[in-house]
């Protein structure tokens, strides 16, 4: 069966979190003021990371929700008890400084370009729905997507196949006929390809490994992958 959509994940795919991340908190700490416990800036940033990652893995095996995770990473953050609403406080005027350097990776806009009016576009995210609509609404590309699917709605995370499943089928499509782009190689493709879609790995850092993978390093290699249509085993220079 041929490809007939491209679903996407959004963070550090289409848009470039981690810098947004760490501009945002940089900003956060300055007008803040360092916590205590920490004796630098980077330092902070650091364990700030560290503690998303495991607050969201705790949010995507169900043991949290969307705003639990949110009051206890600023509660582990500052290392301090803090009630709900001082957490929903603190973390809203973070994410004023961090909404503040959104940004879509160079390479977005134009594969969108390239791949509209022939490939159906969606978008699949371990995040929520108000963030991402928010988000992409923001950059300027929500009307590319004709759905967008989210986790915390979902009520089920990628990589489970359920999460996968969701997103072809609110595109009323079978998974053999949709690829799957994200830059996580277990989460991402490793999952899409559990979940009978193609997956495809973005590996922006040039990483390597996961020879099983289909992987590109940018996205300006989409369009010649998809075009290929061999089901992604023979390119050899993709991987």
């Amino acid at each position: 069966m041929p490809i007939r959509a491209v679903l996407w994940d959004v963070d550090d795919t289409l848009f470039d979190y981690t810098t947004a991340s760490a501009t945002g908190m940089s900003g956060h700490l300055a007008a803040e003021g360092l916590p205590s416990g920490y004796r630098t800036a980077e330092e902070a940033g650091e364990a700030w990371q560290r503690l998303t990652r495991h607050h969201w893995a705790r949010f995507a095996a169900g043991e949290t929700d969307w705003q639990g995770q949110r009051r206890d990473r600023a509660r582990d953050f500052l290392g301090r008890r803090l009630d709900d609403a001082e957490a929903d406080a603190w973390f809203d005027r973070h994410i004023a400084h961090y909404e503040a350097a959104w940004t879509l990776f160079p390479d977005t806009v134009p594969v969108l370009d390239a791949l509209a009016g022939t490939y159906r576009l969606a978008v699949l995210s371990n995040s929520s729905l108000e963030q991402q609509h928010r988000k992409l609404t923001v950059l300027g590309v929500r009307d590319r997507f004709e759905s967008l699917l989210c986790a915390a709605e979902l009520g089920v995370a990628k990589p489970a196949a359920g999460a996968f499943l969701a997103a072809c089928e609110a595109l009323a499509l079978p998974p053999a006929e949709v690829v799957y782009v994200g830059d996580e190689p277990d989460i991402d493709a490793r999952g899409a390809t559990a979940a009978g879609l193609t997956g495809v790995w973005l590996d922006r850092g040039g990483r390597g490994g996961h020879p099983e993978l289909v992987r590109i390093t940018a996205l300006d290699q989409l369009p010649g992958l998809l075009a290929g249509d061999t089901r992604f085993g023979a390119p050899d220079t993709f991987r």
